[in-house]
């Protein structure tokens, strides 16, 4: 059969390989990010942990298969480089934060539970920002709402409506950052031109 003008039509979509290949590079970054998460939650990267973390992520994936997440982005080294510095800076600072919280003598911090609706509510970025923030001593995602694109999340240490402002300000720049290093240009945009990037709230 010939397509208009006697062209021959064009092929109906990419070849079943590269569909296997996409799979496998989408589950290839999945145990990435879980030994990832494997080794901070041990708080050292040795060859122990890294060993513990591929069987333990592979043994996730395998017995207890998530929905499919696709990657359609691309990495930036130099964006991720600068993820990286600045959740170690985030990480040391929130640590002797709730150090000096700890060891005050009498005082009593007040939590607060707020909500933070991310500019890119795909399943990817959903949870890589939930696990950055979560590992912020201080804060902890107590809920995900994946329909809306919605965390909340329990801050510590609240003293006005100033904090919880900041709180919000300090998650959307977690996703900003994560989405420059691993995003796609349309989800660069997105962030990008968001109010709140320019200083102003919706």
């Amino acid at each position: 059969m010939t397509g208009p003008r006697g062209t021959a039509p064009a092929a109906a979509g990419p070849p079943p390989r590269r569909g296997r290949l996409g799979r496998w590079r989408d589950q290839a970054l999945a145990l990435g990010w879980l030994v990832v998460v494997w080794n901070l939650l041990w708080g050292e990267v040795n060859w122990a942990n890294l060993a513990g973390g591929l069987l333990v992520g592979g043994a996730v994936l395998l017995f207890f298969p998530l929905p499919p997440v696709t990657f359609g982005g691309r990495l930036r080294p130099w964006a991720l480089l600068v993820f990286a510095v600045n959740f170690g800076t985030e990480l040391v600072s929130a640590s002797l934060h709730v150090a000096r919280i700890a060891v005050q003598p009498g005082y009593r911090p007040r939590g607060a539970i707020i909500a933070v609706q991310l500019r890119v509510p795909t399943d990817l970025n959903l949870a890589l920002t939930a696990e950055a923030v979560s590992l912020v001593p201080g804060t902890l995602i107590l809920e995900l709402d994946r329909d809306s694109g919605t965390l909340y999340l329990h801050v510590l240490d609240t003293h006005g409506p100033a904090d919880l402002t900041a709180a919000r300000e300090r998650t959307l720049a977690v996703e900003r950052r994560i989405i420059r290093a691993v995003g796609s240009a349309a989800e660069l945009r997105r962030v990008q031109s968001d109010p709140v990037e320019r200083g102003t709230r919706p």
